[in-house]
């Protein structure tokens, strides 16, 4: 792969539940973020997206959750070794977030200029006047009509579409050089959603600004990215090109997802959904966590979990499932 900016290597994060019990969210999640790239997650809600995303920015700061075991490696520095207050000076100066919903992420009791100004000082050293300067150029630099106007609103004035520019416009007034983007279009109408997509393209191409976009709406992956893993109960189950991804998925799972889509011309009554739901953390079913769900499912797959490995005749990518892999590939010649 190219330049490394994110090297995440098996992430177990872990939420208290009792005194000594706790459920696992994240379990041995590994992969690699280049600088420049645009790479989706996805999967259904529950699967641990976002708290992925959240073990990276580490926020657990006072909360029941911990990432209990593995690295996150930010430009060579492991980001789970270092103190809040290190930790505070690269969030937001050199890496940023987008969260999924900016009404609640925006403080509604403050003007947007308030904010935007907050966030810019904190990290440079420049006046009120110059910081005010850059929130209004960075208002206009994601398309906002009239960022006068904008500046002075409090966060109730503005439409869903508005209050995620000026959400972008945030996360990007540093000029980071990694960005997390937690379905940063739900809720969003499809005529803005696209306004969105396309701004984000051109975030990227213009500063080489490395994004780990996270959703579980496949088309949006297809649009966006480049690369794409796909997330299970907490584990990566797929990862593959887009292009290999759509053409010739392979993990039972990562079919489902891809059939349960709706297609321009196709008969409604033709979709198909993945039976059952995501197991509860507190209650995880034995071997293959897919497996009470999987068409394909053996006796093996319900009594011991499979590997993610590589699959063989396939650069870059990874599967876990008994049907693929190095495993499958050793049972074939026998």
């Amino acid at each position: 792969m190219e330049d490394k900016i994110l090297e995440v290597r098996h992430l177990t994060t872990e939420f208290k539940t009792g005194k000594n019990t706790a459920v696992t969210a994240v379990s041995d999640v590994s992969f690699d973020l280049a600088r420049g790239e645009i790479l989706g997650l996805v999967g259904e809600s529950g699967c641990g997206k976002s708290v992925t995303s959240l073990s990276i920015m580490g926020l657990f700061e006072d909360t029941a959750g911990r990432v209990a075991e593995g690295e996150i490696l930010f430009d060579g520095m492991d980001l789970t070794k270092l103190s809040r207050k290190q930790l505070r000076t690269i969030r937001g100066k050199r890496i940023s977030m987008i969260f999924q919903n900016p009404m609640s992420s925006l403080n509604s009791c403050m003007r947007v200029d308030a904010q935007l100004i907050e966030a810019i000082r904190l990290h440079n050293d420049l006046s009120h006047g110059e910081a005010r300067k850059r929130a209004f150029d960075m208002l206009e630099a994601v398309g906002i009509p009239d960022p006068e106007q904008t500046l002075r609103s409090y966060p109730h004035q503005l439409s869903g579409g508005m209050s995620q520019r000026v959400m972008i416009a945030m996360a990007l007034c540093c000029e980071p050089e990694m960005m997390i983007a937690d379905e940063p279009t739900t809720a969003l109408d499809v005529t803005i959603q696209a306004q969105i997509l396309e701004l984000m393209k051109k975030i990227r191409d213009k500063n080489n600004t490395s994004i780990l976009f996270i959703t579980h709406d496949l088309g949006v992956v297809a649009e966006m990215c480049t690369r794409a893993l796909v997330m299970y109960a907490g584990r990566i189950v797929e990862e593959a090109s887009v292009l290999d991804l759509f053409a010739n998925p392979i993990h039972p799972y990562t079919k489902g997802l891809l059939a349960s889509m709706p297609r321009l011309g196709a008969d409604i009554l033709d979709l198909t959904s993945i039976p059952g739901s995501v197991p509860d953390l507190s209650a995880m079913p034995q071997g293959c966590k897919f497996a009470p769900r999987c068409p394909y499912a053996t006796a093996r797959c319900r009594e011991s979990e499979p590997e993610l490995l590589p699959v063989p005749g396939a650069a870059g990518r990874r599967c876990r499932c008994f049907l693929y892999g190095a495993d499958a590939e050793k049972e074939a010649k026998a």
